[in-house]
């Protein structure tokens, strides 16, 4: 009887231990993926589109068509607007930890605007509810007195004011495929911009070291990304705009371009 005393004892001892020790990381917490979105449109019907796996658009003059890819293979989204028109995919509910991520995208502009003088163009728009501020990581202008247009980083509507610090180191092809990355990273209200994989320094922005105001560069909580194409000025040269996109991806990683 002792014998058998003694054993019972020790089973409890050891279910007690087993229930004494927490559960581990893996089974009470889900697990952290890095990419927060992507799209290809090979899964997409071809045509004119509003939305695709976890975006829709915003657009006035302007369209949105999935065509066959102009690299032979696959699908591309062709964006087309009209004037000073506008089209983009919007992503919204993006958010990420810490407020920083990474974008990567394949793209071609068939033609950049060469009036009015000063032209402003954007291609990529980060923006949060929290505040008026808009963050344009992609986006350059016209700059007469260089003949061209060039790439530049920019922002409006918050308390630095509308700049974009274009870069004649800078200038922006017309007519070439690209691959073209940002990084937001919110411990310095940082965007860093890499064109087919290499960095570009001159472009590089961040709290104190802007285009804007005297006053502090800050991000807004983000929760939306818009990529697609808007001219601001009336009556530009050309008259209309052709953009091509494909490979999209968001991450809390960098996806690089290979």
């Amino acid at each position: 009887m002792a014998l058998l005393r003694k054993a019972a004892a020790a089973l409890c001892a050891t279910a007690a231990a087993l229930l004494a020790i927490p559960p581990t990381a893996s089974a009470t917490a889900p697990v952290s993926r890095p990419t927060l979105a992507h799209e290809n449109f090979d899964r997409l019907p071809l045509g004119p589109v509003t939305a695709g796996r976890g975006w829709t658009a915003d657009s006035a003059n302007g369209t949105l068509t999935v065509a066959p890819s102009s690299l032979g293979h696959g699908r591309e989204l062709r964006v087309h607007t009209e004037g000073n028109g506008r089209a983009f995919l919007v992503f919204p509910g993006l958010t990420a930890p810490g407020n920083s991520y990474w974008a990567r995208l394949r793209l071609r502009v068939d033609a950049f605007p060469t009036a009015p003088d000063w032209a402003h163009w954007t291609i990529a728009e980060a923006s949060g509810a929290d505040s008026p501020t808009l963050v344009r990581p992609l986006g350059g202008q016209y700059a007469p007195t260089d003949n061209g247009n060039f790439w530049g980083v920019g922002s409006d509507l918050g308390p630095t004011g509308d700049w974009t610090s274009w870069k004649t180191s800078a200038p922006a092809t017309a007519g070439a495929w690209q691959c073209v990355e940002f990084h937001l990273d919110a411990t310095d209200n940082r965007v860093t911009v890499y064109f087919d994989g290499v960095e570009q320094p001159d472009l590089t922005v961040s709290t104190n070291q802007h285009g804007g105001t005297s006053g502090p560069f800050t991000f807004p909580t983000f929760d939306k990304l818009k990529l697609g194409w808007q001219l601001y000025q009336a009556d530009p040269t050309p008259s209309s705009y052709d953009i091509r996109m494909d490979d999209i991806a968001l991450s809390t990683r960098r996806a690089p371009c290979s």
